[in-house]
């Protein structure tokens, strides 16, 4: 029953899955992440934690690992952040610990009947060895790795009171910690499939400082590169990976190039209850400045930003982390980051003293057997496509118009029909000019506001003010024109996806108005989408009389 679950669902969720398996090794290119043929490597990936207690893969004692590492696959991803604490790679008596032994220690005896029915070739491995067949699963189905240290000592993450915070923290040693990365590095040399390395997660506490984040960071980058040329060397901020901002005045110092990243986290909870108490207009617009301030003008300067953390209630119920979505894929997709949603998880073994944790942010159900959130995982899927990079120039600079809340763009099935959402993969290609007009390119055809609450048209009398649109309110995610009476509209959708004008919302200080419908974020691309061939001479006839009635009944 639940393979015919998956072989029903993966198709609705991997249509926006564009780019086939890169060729590795990975590299960069000015803000880019590339394969070794300079082509475009978009990191879509999920993160797969290994770092808590019983220091094994979440997940092992529900499905094979092979199965897992084939789903992640088959649900859009094209690699995993795959999380490891420090002292299994530097403690040899933890380290040697079979995995029988590990869960039962732990008094997890459910979790080792389920490991012995869904992994028996790895229930009897030791720790370090198991994280290898982790490893070498995901390695098989082509699955790329991102090797993440999240901790020094085994647990959950994070706090500013744990001991893993900062370089001299309890349990963070640096030459210690050296000396783990290197091993690791080390021992996946040979490992093409592994391609970057996270040398520390979210850098915390009281002890943080700027000096020696420099200090210690270019110390570890250098053992990393030393030991493993291939990966990409990714490095963190401060402030629970949310401030790089230190970078704007003095970059990093490094004997290597062309493989340096750096990472980003972002939650809906990193900034309290404000997406559900505070104006979302205002609240977007502060926080993505806030953001591009602390972390965003990385890209400006040619380094690739990869936001190894973001992630979201799957129930769907939490408004707080709903809201922070739709300003978040506006901000992303802009961008065009590479990412890593957090996380795969459904339970825990193991967390914070709760046998058997429901993971609400996981990708999987509790018992691993179905998706925990279809609706939510389709829409964020639509961040895997490409807008543009080394090896995307299929067409010239041109813009197109993604709809954050549904994760779809504006296209058009004929110049008569009305426009409607659909995969970005099929996006309308639009000029924005300085004039304010959105004009499909290579025609003489604009987006127009013809009526309150009814469909969006396309016309070629593009002088006049219901042919202007601007993006407007602290978001900018409003595209704003006028009607003939000189009243305001806004682009929205209706019930099924149509692009129509409505009263323009939510641009006064309520907190309880949600602008989503009309958040409309104008993205440059060089994407071959829609097809751009001259559309049919009679589709053209009926538009240009429909035109010319209208202006004649003036």
């Amino acid at each position: 029953m639940a393979s015919l679950f998956y072989f029903l669902l993966f198709p609705l969720l991997s249509l926006c899955t564009t780019t086939s398996a890169a060729a590795l090794p990975l590299s960069t290119e000015s803000r880019w992440i590339v394969d070794e043929s300079g082509h475009r490597a978009k990191l879509a990936c999920v993160n797969w934690p290994s770092h808590l207690e019983v220091m094994v893969a979440e997940g092992l004692s529900k499905k094979p690992a092979e199965q897992i590492s084939s789903e992640i696959l088959d649900l859009g991803f094209n690699c995993v952040r795959l999380t490891w604490p420090l002292f299994l790679f530097t403690n040899d008596t933890l380290a040697s610990l079979t995995v029988r032994q590990s869960f039962k220690n732990l008094g997890l005896f459910e979790a080792i009947a389920g490991l012995q029915i869904n992994n028996p070739s790895i229930i009897d491995l030791s720790l370090i060895n198991a994280y290898k067949a982790v490893v070498g699963s995901l390695a098989k189905k082509n699955v790329m790795i991102i090797l993440d240290n999240h901790t020094s000592k085994p647990g959950w993450c994070c706090s500013n009171f744990d001991g893993n915070g900062f370089f001299g923290d309890v349990y963070f040693n640096p030459n210690l910690w050296i000396k783990g990365l290197t091993r690791v590095a080390t021992i996946f040399n040979d490992t093409p499939s592994v391609v970057a390395m996270s040398l520390r997660n979210e850098l915390r506490g009281s002890r943080q400082n700027v000096d020696d984040w420099y200090r210690y960071m270019q110390k570890g980058a250098e053992a990393v590169h030393a030991a493993n040329p291939n990966v990409l060397v990714i490095l963190s901020g401060l402030n629970y990976d949310r401030d790089l901002s230190f970078l704007l005045k003095k970059p990093v110092s490094l004997s290597f190039s062309n493989k340096l990243v750096f990472e980003l986290h972002w939650y809906g909870f990193s900034d309290g209850e404000v997406w559900e108490n505070g104006n979302l207009n205002q609240v977007c617009g502060d926080l993505v400045g806030e953001t591009t301030r602390k972390a965003g003008f990385l890209l400006d300067q040619g380094y690739p930003l990869f936001l190894s953390e973001f992630g979201v209630d799957m129930r769907g119920t939490n408004v707080n982390d709903n809201r922070y979505l739709n300003c978040f894929m506006g901000w992303a997709a802009e961008l065009d980051l590479d990412w890593a949603l957090w996380v795969l998880t459904g339970s825990y073994y193991l967390r914070q003293g709760v046998v058997g944790f429901d993971e609400t942010y996981g990708v999987y159900n509790w018992n691993w057997c179905g998706v925990r959130n279809q609706t939510i995982l389709h829409k964020i899927s639509a961040l895997q496509y490409p807008f543009k990079g080394p090896g995307y120039s299929e067409a010239r600079l041109h813009q197109v118009i993604f709809h954050p809340m549904t994760g779809l763009c504006v296209k058009r099935l004929s110049l008569v029909d009305p426009l409607v959402l659909g995969p970005c993969s099929e996006a309308e290609a639009w000029t924005y000019t300085p004039q304010k007009t959105l004009t499909i390119e290579g025609t003489y055809f604009c987006l127009q506001a013809d009526k309150l609450g009814q469909p969006a048209k396309l016309g070629i009398i593009c002088s006049d003010a219901g042919s202007k649109w601007e993006a407007i309110s602290d978001s900018k995610m409003h595209l704003s024109s006028k009607l003939k009476d000189g009243s305001n509209v806004c682009l929205d959708i209706d019930s099924d996806n149509n692009i129509v004008t409505n009263n323009c919302k939510c641009l006064d200080k309520n907190s309880k108005c949600d602008p989503g419908s009309q958040w409309f974020k104008i993205i440059d691309s060089t994407r071959q989408g829609a097809d751009s061939s001259l559309p049919e001479i009679s589709s053209i006839v009926k538009l240009i009389s429909k035109n010319l009635l209208a202006s004649f009944s003036l």
